[in-house]
């Protein structure tokens, strides 16, 4: 078996250095970890005192929910595609495709959401804090445009400086966040009457446990963010390093390494998410987190500067901005991973979509654009942010439920069908709540439909075969033309009649005077899923009725696969191969739309069109005739 003609969308094998799991976990934990930032603010406006239950309610969906359902997506999908690629498998034809650019539509919402408010959200703590509010008071979207501005610039510089910057800052941000959680726990255990004063004020609100739990599912949902590090995690897996003896179909180091990210990011957060919400809602006023609070959106800064002084506040204030900026980073990685993966081979993505800078540039514009939009207000972005991270999350457990259901896992298939419930339970309610996430994420998905429609639209006359496959048959009739031109008649698949076979030689060589001595050759192109837009070509040689030879070929496009087989005949001969079509009646633009949509339409003008854009030189290329 033999393979010619690799065409213009063939791409070189790219050796590609992976990093240890713990230190890519940092690059996802600038998203996961940062929400340490806002999320004890959030709980506490959200639940009130019942903030820790709340809490509580949180881990627990965390660790036995979004785990166990995010380890199955690691094991089911280790290139880093997720839950999506999962789902897509499913689905073929152009709902597949329309359904997977839905999903990449909420995927482009919690990313670039997650870049533009975490930039703002540093915005925010910079401009709160007591050193520096004077100065930088109302200049909140300037500073907010230069934080997103110059996490691009990371990217441009290259991806390893990025990783190095992760691991810097969650170390840091990390060890000082311990400090003000045991100086916090420190604080509580001195004045144990606050304890007390909670849990009174606690049962005289809610009444009794059963109470206290029901409420805590309900505001469960506005706690969403704190669920916002799986899809990144999974996102950037192919940049864990994996074992010398992995395979690209079999990554096993890498999937090892991935599940040891995500359990131990969840870990962590879970034991922050607890012991922060427990400290906040002890420590603080309630004042202190309403709109224009000075905990408002910065629980944690608040303590470090009231407990540890303002020389440690500043440095925490400091740390704090530094993660909340790159907390982007773990979401540019996931976008410069997710889309090259689908749009391009979809056809619905220019070719410098395949190249990190280009694509680096496109986000941070977009991220400009959506900082302008939303005044760069958390607030304005957080009903947005929880939106496409619980769409994400709930579009993960459904796939990984039907993945143990054709894997014969019952238990399994029941335990994630039932957290599955809870998570679209969560992202209904969030949308009840808070519907304009729904709208924006609409947004994106119309924009990123429309975008890549009018890009195949542009590059439908490509030539998208990416790989052409010969069997020994069809070698060997290749190789009979080497010193003369192989003439092949383009035939519709049927039921192969003998009579059909006999009309259609007789009627070709009547309309284009082929004398009696110049043997044809019958191809026919079976369509097999149009709506991809690259595919490897497949050619199988035949002699059908002991005297007619055969190409009969499987791709998404007949006239993209004549041409390829003539240019890879042309290549191989060392002749210009001639090809002979009848014409078709009809409407010419109905013939567009067939072609553009299901592969077929008018072949013979649209054979000729691909042809010349994938050969400019006349002379080389092959002959197109219609009678």
């Amino acid at each position: 078996m033999a393979k010619q003609h690799p065409g213009p969308h063939a791409e070189a094998p790219v050796e590609h250095r992976g990093q240890r799991w713990w230190r890519v976990m940092c690059l996802t934990g600038l998203d996961y970890f940062s929400t340490l930032g806002y999320q004890p603010g959030i709980a506490a406006l959200a639940a009130g005192l019942l903030s820790p239950v709340a809490t509580i309610v949180l881990v627990i969906v965390t660790l036995f929910g979004a785990l166990p359902v995010y380890r199955r997506v690691a094991q089911e999908s280790p290139h880093g595609e997720g839950s999506i690629a999962m789902l897509e498998r499913l689905l073929s034809f152009w709902q597949g495709k329309l359904f997977v650019l839905a999903l990449l539509g909420f995927a482009a919402t919690d990313f670039m959401i997650t870049i533009t408010l975490s930039a703002a959200d540093a915005t925010a703590h910079l401009v709160e804090n007591p050193s520096l509010h004077s100065a930088l008071s109302g200049k909140q979207m300037l500073i907010t445009l230069l934080l997103v501005a110059l996490l691009g610039g990371v990217f441009l510089k290259g991806f390893s400086e990025a990783i190095g910057l992760a691991v810097f800052l969650v170390v840091v941000y990390l060890a000082l966040n311990v400090v003000v959680v045991v100086n916090g726990l420190w604080h509580v255990l001195q004045a144990p009457h606050v304890v007390t004063d909670w849990a009174d004020a606690l049962t005289a609100e809610h009444g009794n446990v059963l109470a206290m739990i029901g409420v805590a599912l309900i505001v469960f949902p506005k706690l969403a963010l704190g669920l916002s590090g799986f899809e990144t995690g999974v996102a950037v897996m192919p940049h864990i390093e994996g074992d010398p003896e992995d395979t690209e179909d079999k990554p096993t180091g890498r999937i090892r390494g991935a599940r040891r990210l995500l359990s131990t990011a969840a870990l962590i957060m879970s034991a922050f998410l607890i012991t922060t919400s427990f400290i906040t809602t002890l420590l603080i006023p309630k004042a202190a987190f309403e709109t224009g609070g000075q905990a408002n959106g910065r629980a944690l800064a608040y303590l470090a500067h009231q407990n540890l002084g303002g020389t440690f506040g500043t440095v925490y204030d400091l740390s704090t901005i530094a993660i909340l900026w790159f907390a982007g980073a773990s979401a540019m990685a996931g976008m410069l991973n997710l889309l090259p993966r689908y749009l391009p081979r979809y056809g619905m993505a220019p070719h410098w979509a395949r190249a990190v800078r280009p694509m680096v540039i496109v986000l941070t514009l977009i991220g400009f654009l959506v900082t302008w939009i939303f005044d760069a207000n958390v607030d304005a972005q957080s009903g947005a942010y929880a939106t496409g991270v619980l769409v994400l999350i709930s579009s993960a457990a459904i796939a990984v439920t039907i993945a143990a259901h054709k894997a014969r896992q019952r238990n399994w298939t029941i335990g994630f069908a039932a957290i599955a419930a809870v998570f679209l339970y969560t992202t209904g309610a969030n949308i009840a709540e808070r519907p304009d996430g729904v709208k924006i994420g609409a947004c994106f998905i119309g924009g990123i439909v429309l975008v890549s429609f009018l890009s195949r639209l542009k590059r439908a006359f490509e030539l998208r075969v990416t790989d052409v496959v010969l069997d020994e048959a069809a070698e060997r009739f290749v190789r009979d033309y080497t010193y003369r031109p192989m003439r092949l008649i383009a035939s519709e698949p049927n039921n192969r009649d003998l009579a059909d076979y006999q009309e259609k030689k007789r009627e070709i060589r009547a309309h284009h005077e082929i004398p009696a001595d110049l043997d044809l050759v019958f191809v026919e192109v079976t369509v097999r899923d149009p709506s991809e837009f690259e595919s490897v070509l497949d050619v199988h040689g035949e002699v059908l009725h002991d005297r007619y030879r055969l190409l009969s070929l499987e791709s998404s496009s007949v006239s993209n696969a004549l041409a390829a087989l003539l240019l890879t005949i042309r290549d191989r001969t060392g002749q210009l191969p001639h090809i002979y079509f009848g014409w078709t009646e009809g409407n010419p633009f109905s013939h567009f739309l067939r072609f553009f949509l299901f592969g077929q339409g008018e072949v013979a003008p649209v054979t000729r069109e691909v042809l010349r854009e994938a050969e400019p030189d006349r002379s080389r290329r092959p002959r197109v005739h219609v009678g």
